[in-house]
C-alpha cells in the first residue's frame, strides 16, 4: 500500500493499493464517515465494480444508494447535475452523509461539484477508476461541469476526504483508455520532470505504480503551495487551452487525453521553434506520445482553435494564461493575447 498525504483546506489521504475496492467501507470508517452511502458511477463502470463497493460499504453499517448515469463526457452537465442533486434530496441525504464517485474524471467532477453545492457541503470520496482520473482529476479539488460554451465553466474547488486507488482496476480499461492517461502523465513529466519520462521510455508496466506515485507526489505539492490556482498551480493545465479547444470543436467525440497531447505538442513545438525552449524538448515529448500511442496531428485549424479559446475559463479580456515549456521538466504561465495564441497555434501547427 502506498500512502500520500495532501494538505489543502482539508487534510486527506490519497491511498494506493491493489484490491482495495473491496476496503472501501473499511477505510470510510477510519476517517469517521457514517450513515448513509451515495454511490455515483456511469454505465460504463457500475457494471464492473458497484456491487463490490456496495458490499464494502453495507458490510461497514452504510445504508448504501447508487445513482447511475450514461457514461461520457457529454452526461458532464446542468441537466445531469440537478438530476443528482434532485435524487439526493428525495432520498433525504443530510449533511452527515456521504457521496461516493465511482469512476473516472467525468464522474469524479460532476460528484464533486454535487457534493460542495448540495447542502452548501457534503463529504465525498475520490474512487477512480482510470488512469486519468487517479493521476490527475481525483487528487487537488477541481470540481465542476461543461457549459454549452466550454469544458469546466461551472464548478467549485471542493476537497474530497479521501482518494481510494485501486490499481487492479487498470486491467480492465480498454487500451484507449490506458492512452487517455497516459497523456497527464507526460504532462507531469513535462512540467516538474521527477524522471517521469525516463520511467516511461524505459519499461512503462513495469514501472506504472512508482509513476503513478510520482505523479500523485507532484500534484500534492502544487495544491499545497496554491489551492486556489492563483499562481503555480496554473501550469497544471499545460497542453490544456489548445486541448480543451480541440475537444470542443470535435464535440467531445475525442477523448481529453488525447486533445492534451496535442495540445502540449503544439505549444512546445512553436515554443521551441522561437528558441525559448531548450532544444530537444519537443522531441523527446513526441517520443512519450509516440510510446503510448497519443497522436500529434489536429484536424482543426489554428483560427477555429482560437476562436474556441474565447470561451476557456482561462481567458479574460481578450488574454489567456498558456503555460509554456522552458525545458524537460520546467514550465511556466506566460499571459498573451488571443492574437498572440492564433500564432502560437500557427507555428505549432505548421
Amino acid at each position: 500500500m502506498r500512502k500520500i498525504t495532501v494538505n489543502a483546506s482539508k487534510t486527506y489521504d490519497v491511498i494506493i493499493e491493489k484490491g482495495i475496492l473491496d476496503r472501501v467501507g473499511e477505510i470510510a470508517k477510519e476517517i469517521n464517515l457514517s450513515g448513509k452511502a451515495c454511490i455515483i458511477s456511469d454505465s460504463n463502470v457500475a457494471p464492473l465494480y458497484m456491487e463490490r463497493v456496495k458490499a464494502s460499504l453495507e458490510k461497514s453499517g452504510f445504508s448504501v444508494l447508487e445513482y447511475i448515469f450514461p457514461a461520457g463526457e457529454k452526461s458532464k452537465n446542468a441537466k445531469t447535475y440537478i438530476e443528482i442533486l434532485n435524487f439526493l434530496a428525495e432520498k433525504k441525504l443530510s449533511r452527515k452523509d456521504t457521496l461516493f464517485a465511482l469512476g473516472g474524471g467525468v464522474t469524479g467532477d460532476l460528484t464533486g461539484f454535487c457534493a460542495a453545492t448540495y447542502m452548501r457541503g457534503i463529504n465525498f470520496v475520490q474512487i477512480p477508476t482510470s488512469l486519468l482520473a487517479c493521476v490527475d482529476s481525483s487528487v487537488g479539488g477541481k470540481t465542476g461541469i461543461d457549459l454549452a460554451s466550454g469544458k469546466n465553466l461551472a464548478g467549485a474547488f471542493y476537497q474530497p476526504r479521501a482518494v481510494i486507488f485501486d490499481t487492479q482496476v487498470l486491467s480492465t480499461l480498454p487500451e484507449d483508455y490506458f492512452s487517455d492517461g497516459m497523456a497527464e502523465i507526460i504532462k507531469y513529466a513535462m512540467i516538474r520532470g521527477k524522471g517521469i519520462d525516463k520511467l516511461l521510455l524505459e519499461d512503462t508496466d513495469a514501472n506504472l505504480e512508482e509513476i503513478i506515485t510520482r505523479c500523485i507526489e507532484i500534484k500534492r505539492d502544487i495544491v499545497a503551495e496554491d489551492e486556489f490556482e492563483g499562481g503555480i498551480r496554473k501550469i497544471l493545465n499545460f497542453g490544456h487551452t489548445a486541448g480543451h479547444a480541440i475537444e470542443a470543436e470535435a464535440d467531445f467525440s475525442l477523448s481529453h487525453g488525447r486533445c492534451v497531447g496535442v495540445g502540449m505538442y503544439i505549444v512546445t513545438r512553436a515554443w521551441e521553434k522561437r528558441g525559448l525552449c531548450q532544444k530537444g524538448t519537443c522531441d523527446i515529448l513526441k517520443q512519450m506520445l509516440d510510446k503510448h500511442s497519443l497522436k500529434t496531428y489536429c484536424p482543426y485549424s489554428p483560427e477555429v482553435l482560437c476562436e474556441r479559446a474565447k470561451n476557456d475559463k482561462k481567458a479574460s479580456g481578450g488574454f489567456v494564461d498558456l503555460i509554456v515549456p522552458d525545458s524537460l521538466g520546467e514550465c511556466h504561465a506566460q499571459k498573451i493575447t488571443l492574437d498572440e495564441f492564433l500564432l502560437v497555434l500557427k507555428e505549432g501547427m505548421e
